[in-house]
């Protein structure tokens, strides 16, 4: 972030009283979670994220601690306990030309673990809104909201989630430079197998010679038995679009964005990411079939992609 002139500032200042008579107002009041925490959805968060702690399971379950936001989400339908103050502020930064939104970070605070049939509610605030700032994505003002989350009536956390709302800033088109090195992969003896395999145009996966467990990316130990004994499987290439992004931002001399980069799930049931080719970048969609090939970026590296099609 950047300072801004001092004829700026006096400008900005009228603007940014109004802003801060929204801090302190209620984002919502006495929110109700959907759904009591429950053994399915702590499941499904496990599995996407591969976390395989015995506390997530069994009858003692708890939730996993970062699962706090989650439990107070309002879904495709929202929550009818939403106060209008956060509408009323985004239309005064709209009004005023901060029209595009980004997500910058989170902070959580655990105060008791959330268990299975626990009834959640909430409570949500306008902790703050910055002074105008200047960012490499444009100008405008870092809006933080604070949401203290209860079980049962006792407060089980508190989950500070703030955003950017902001006027892009003008710039010439990114383009990928000529002759520009993509950074280069850190190759150690835990997965120097890997490269050796994508140099050869296979795509090797660690097997757990004791339980036979299928892992990707390469570690040196089983995460499911902790058996150090491995030996490799060659994938067929075949996967689908599990999750994938599209980078705008930031720029970056060998890259030619807007480009999409995807979570690929492979037939053998491991994931991989990797840029999608073969497609638009606008066409690419969860569950996509794709199909591995080798891409040679420059004299001396090649890349496992996935191309998009019908396989």
């Amino acid at each position: 972030m950047t300072a801004e002139p001092a004829g700026d500032l006096d400008e900005a200042a009228p603007f940014h009283a109004l802003l801060k008579d929204f801090e302190g107002r209620p984002a919502a009041t006495a929110g109700r979670g959907k759904d009591v925490v429950n053994a399915p959805m702590i499941r499904h968060w496990c599995e996407a994220m591969g976390d395989t702690n015995p506390a997530y399971t069994g009858p003692a379950a708890i939730a996993p601690p970062t699962m706090l936001q989650a439990w107070t989400m309002g879904g495709l339908s929202g929550h009818s306990d939403r106060s209008s103050a956060y509408d009323e502020l985004f239309a005064l930064l709209d009004g005023a030309g901060y029209t595009s939104v980004v997500a910058t970070d989170c902070e959580q605070e655990y105060l008791r673990p959330l268990r299975p049939g626990d009834a959640v509610t909430f409570d949500a605030v306008i902790e703050s809104v910055s002074p105008r700032k200047t960012t490499k994505l444009g100008t405008g003002h870092f809006v933080t909201t604070r949401m203290d989350v209860r079980a049962n009536g006792e407060l089980a956390g508190t989950h500070r989630f703030r955003i950017l709302k902001f006027a892009p800033a003008r710039r010439p088109a990114q383009r990928g430079q000529p002759g520009a090195r993509r950074p280069r992969p850190v190759i150690n003896r835990d997965n120097q197998g890997f490269w050796d395999g994508v140099r050869a145009h296979k795509l090797l996966i660690q097997r757990c010679t004791a339980c036979g467990t299928l892992r990707f990316p390469w570690l040196p130990g089983c995460h499911a038995c902790a058996s150090p004994d491995w030996d490799t499987v060659e994938a067929s290439g075949a996967g689908t679009v599990f999750s994938y992004v599209v980078m705008h931002h930031p720029p970056f001399p060998a890259f030619d964005p807007p480009y999409a980069v995807a979570l690929v799930e492979l037939a053998e049931g491991v994931r991989i990411i990797g840029n999608i080719t073969g497609v638009p970048y606008d066409k690419v969609r969860v569950g996509l079939p794709v199909r591995l090939e080798f891409l040679r970026v420059d004299e001396d590296l090649e890349l496992p992609v996935f191309r998009g099609g019908e396989g």
